[in-house]
């Protein structure tokens, strides 16, 4: 709240909150900051005390002003299109010629995915935060992880592992373990084609640096996750969203797509979908797989969420028998975010390439942490803890839409798995800047899109929007929004 009796200006005051959630990356590069009118309305300030504040912003190089657009967060120095950015350009354009693919928006700044990742770990408040990835901390606690370590904590076990590299693959232990695992999805895989990473999000940078070159097409499903846009960008990949339907992509788009890209991967969350929670059907999965041997793609299936799901539910890798699939997984979501315990499993042709690529990048995994998931596993710990978790998972998820509801929105997708997608009528953009004064973090529609575009959409978490008082200060300011 800004103060009137302040040694400070309301300008000052307004414009180094602005500037501190710039600076901290609450706000990325590319968001458009209200407009003076609803600013002013919002603060409770004069329209004059708002300008003055974003002048001074702009004075600081942190805004830029865009004629009869309003004030947007400076994008930084280098102005050039970035890989992404020529990529939609040319599909646009290739699309007009051809005049049978939906018009894809102009080119503009990709979401700044790095700035989602620091808000993760930003303390916005100690209130539960509804934009959050993860689960609450005490959700996942336990006594059996402190078990699994001491299994391995011998003077000469440290010794072992500690004073000379693991196994280039991982710990043979873990990738017998989760070739047991994945068999109860009927993913048959030998350990041997198994290989453990710092985490999921490493397997799947992994994939893309053995598969693929600058330049290259990848098509990635939209809505979806902004890390995955942002890092294909980063190695300069031309990105071709697909749209996310309730049964799985959009084949028509992608049927086009490779007539005209000839895209080298297709990288998608087939269980769970993050951030919608749809599920792929099985005759989705059947077409996919023809495509992708039709027009020789690999696909990667990222199944982050995969302990929230049924083993019953379709995966590309168990129909597919790892031909033209790579499986991706692992225990952050469920076990324990800090010891970055992830896996893939590839068909036999791609295991040594995959390998001589983490060789590269990381050299071996960490061997404790390996076998102490690998103990987890084995007795029985991490499925019992799982299924806790899905009971508690399932009581939340029906407290959050009940409130969601109750509060005037509505569910753009079935509630499944850990996150909601809802529709608030407004736009999430502007609303996560005003509920960051309440002291929640949102997750506005915006990040989950290849291009910063305005969106009425935002993703939930179920475990952290149970409470009446975020749903209350969410409706009171939608409503002034309006």
């Amino acid at each position: 709240m800004l103060l009137k009796n302040s040694a400070q200006t309301l300008t000052t005051q307004l414009a180094a909150r602005f500037g501190q959630r710039i600076r901290d990356r609450l706000l990325a590069p590319g968001a458009r900051l209200p407009s003076v009118r609803l600013c002013a309305q919002q603060q409770k300030v004069s329209p004059s005390t708002v300008v003055g504040a974003y002048d001074m912003l702009l004075a600081q190089g942190l805004v830029e002003a865009r004629k009869n657009r309003g004030f947007y967060v400076r994008e930084g120095q280098n102005s050039a299109l970035t890989p992404m950015d020529t990529a939609q350009a040319a599909i646009k354009s290739a699309a007009n010629a051809k005049g049978g693919m939906a018009e894809l928006p102009p080119p503009v700044a990709p979401v700044n995915a790095t700035a989602l990742i620091r808000s993760m770990f930003h303390g916005v408040s100690d209130k539960p935060q509804p934009g959050a990835g993860v689960l609450p901390t005490e959700w996942l606690q336990n006594t059996f992880l402190a078990s699994a370590l001491r299994q391995h904590c011998s003077v000469q076990a440290i010794n072992s592992m500690s004073l000379q590299y693991g196994e280039p693959a991982g710990d043979l232990g873990l990738r017998r373990a989760l070739s047991n695992r994945l068999a109860h999805i009927a993913l048959h895989v030998a350990p041997e084609h198994i290989i453990t990473t710092l985490g999921a999000t490493h397997a799947l940078d992994l994939v893309s640096r053995t598969l693929l070159r600058t330049g290259d097409y990848v098509m990635v499903e939209e809505p979806g996750w902004a890390v995955e846009f942002a890092r294909l960008n980063a190695l300069g990949m031309r990105i071709l969203p697909v749209p996310r339907r309730a049964d799985g992509p959009d084949l028509e788009v992608m049927a086009r797509y490779c007539a005209a890209y000839a895209p080298k991967l297709f990288v998608s969350v087939s269980v769970l979908h993050n951030p919608t929670g749809f599920s792929l059907s099985p005759g989705s999965a059947y077409r996919v797989l023809q495509l992708a041997n039709q027009h020789n793609f690999h696909v990667l299936e990222d199944d982050t969420y995969s302990h929230f799901a049924p083993e019953h539910a379709t995966r590309l890798c168990a129909l597919d028998g790892l031909q033209r699939t790579i499986y991706v997984s692992g225990f952050s979501k469920i076990l324990a975010p800090n010891w970055r315990v992830g896996y893939m499993a590839a068909p036999k042709a791609l295991a040594e390439a995959l390998l001589d690529t983490k060789l590269l990048t990381t050299l071996t995994t960490p061997a404790l942490l390996e076998k102490a998931v690998a103990w987890c596993i084995d007795q029985g710990q991490l499925r019992r803890h799982a299924e806790r978790v899905r009971t508690r998972m399932d009581a939340a998820r029906a407290r959050s839409v009940k409130l969601a509801v109750a509060h005037g929105c509505t569910l753009a997708a079935e509630p499944a798995g850990m996150f909601g997608w809802v529709d608030t009528g407004v736009d999430t953009d502007v609303l996560a800047q005003r509920m960051l004064d309440m002291g929640y973090l949102l997750a506005p529609g915006a990040l989950f899109h290849a291009t910063r575009q305005a969106s009425s959409l935002m993703r939930i978490n179920f475990a952290t929007t149970q409470e009446a008082q975020f749903w209350a200060s969410f409706a009171k300011l939608r409503d002034e929004q309006r």
